[in-house]
């Protein structure tokens, strides 16, 4: 191998020694001039013994690592990460007759930052979240082909919006392999359309398949509100369950008019759904509804908004729990990754106390196992929440 070599300072290997996937820029005594981002380059200690590959970036995040062992980065290597993962996907029967939808590969969970491909019952959606994947798309497509075999219809490439200013300019969208049409995937018996050309993020919002299964425990017969909904994950599964009203909200026409065709897939009629903003919604339900989930998009992407962010889910959680219904259930998330468990947790119990409600704590909620999370890597647990109980 002839990549690039970086030199670290005496004392700053100890995180790469413990497989932590992140150099930052701080820990580099010496680079090679003339580093582009997003290109391959190899790690050592000061004297000079190796550690890791992986590709450089300009930012505090120097190098992200993708190998702890020297090796050629081509085709077989590809195959060999997204192979692996998806092995661990098949092991854990995560896809199923029943489901044909998961997250195919995580980032730092499998072994690649950066790299996330979500399967939609054949289609794959590809979202680079740095120079260095994006770079290598075209041997991560050839190795995506061989892992699948005949099951892949398509590959979708949607890294325009995840890509830095340097490579969102002159990037765009597209199919790496087949074309588009309509696609309809399988979650625990449910129906969903899934457009990841234009829907937020991959298309549906995998992440909480387990928690929509749980929700569906707790709505025969109750009156349910799903906020920020989306495309109407926690609707359709609570409709199911039994609820005698399910309301769905959410600021994007686009979003509710999928949720109303994922409703009528499944032939619900117990549903009615808003466009509005979540807060505005909320200010003269009083009493209206036996559950509630919370599920907003992440207020905050960056350590600069976490204070912003507290006093967003704080405000959003003291809304829900003064005007719920006496001993009702609330199911409160945050996807904000610099929202530690914690202080989410915190923030939670005083929003209780401004509300003037008890609450218990029935379940802690996390992302499913198709969202790996290691112990070298433990920033990989973004998606924390809560069911509760308010009295």
């Amino acid at each position: 191998m002839d990549y690039p070599q970086i030199i670290l300072h005496k004392g700053k290997d100890f995180s790469l020694q413990r497989k932590h996937p992140w150099v930052f820029s701080g820990a580099i005594a010496k680079k090679d001039a003339g580093l582009q981002d997003g290109e391959l380059v190899e790690v050592f200690n000061f004297k000079k013994e190796y550690l890791a590959t992986g590709y450089y970036a300009g930012g505090s995040i120097a190098v992200r690592i993708i190998s702890f062992t020297q090796c050629l980065i081509d085709e077989e290597f590809w195959y060999e990460k997204i192979h692996k993962a998806w092995l661990y996907r098949s092991h854990l029967g995560i896809l199923s007759e029943h489901t044909n939808v998961c997250r195919m590969f995580f980032g730092e969970g499998d072994g690649v930052p950066g790299l996330i491909l979500d399967y939609y019952n054949g289609h794959v959606v590809f979202q680079s979240h740095s120079g260095g994947v994006y770079l290598q798309r075209e041997n991560i497509a050839l190795a995506i082909k061989r892992v699948l075999g005949p099951l892949l219809k398509s590959i979708y490439d949607k890294s325009a919006e995840t890509l830095s200013k340097h490579y969102s300019e002159k990037t765009v969208n597209g199919f790496l392999v087949g074309n588009e049409e309509e696609i309809i995937v399988k979650e625990n018996h449910h129906l969903f359309k899934v457009d990841f050309i234009r829907g937020q993020k991959t298309g549906f919002f995998i992440d909480q398949r387990d928690n929509r299964k749980l929700l569906a425990e707790y709505c025969k017969n109750k009156i349910v509100l799903n906020s920020f909904c989306y495309t109407g994950g926690f609707s359709v599964y609570a409709a199911y369950a039994g609820a005698t009203i399910v309301e769905s909200v959410d600021a994007s026409q686009s979003a509710i008019d999928l949720c109303e065709q994922n409703i009528d897939l499944n032939q619900l009629n117990n549903h009615t759904s808003f466009v509005d903003d979540t807060f505005e919604f909320l200010k003269d339900k009083q009493n209206a509804y036996d559950v509630i989930v919370l599920d907003p998009p992440a207020f905050a992407k960056s350590r600069d908004n976490k204070h912003h962010a507290v006093i967003g889910y704080k405000r959003l959680n003291t809304m829900a729990m003064k005007l719920i219904k006496p001993n009702g259930i609330i199911f409160t998330f945050s996807c904000s990754g610099v929202i530690d468990k914690m202080l989410f947790y915190n923030t939670i119990t005083s929003a209780a106390l401004e509300a003037g409600r008890n609450i218990k704590i029935l379940h802690y909620l996390y992302q499913p196992a198709d969202h790996p999370v290691t112990p070298n890597f433990p920033e990989g647990e973004y998606l924390k929440g809560m069911v509760l109980w308010v009295e």
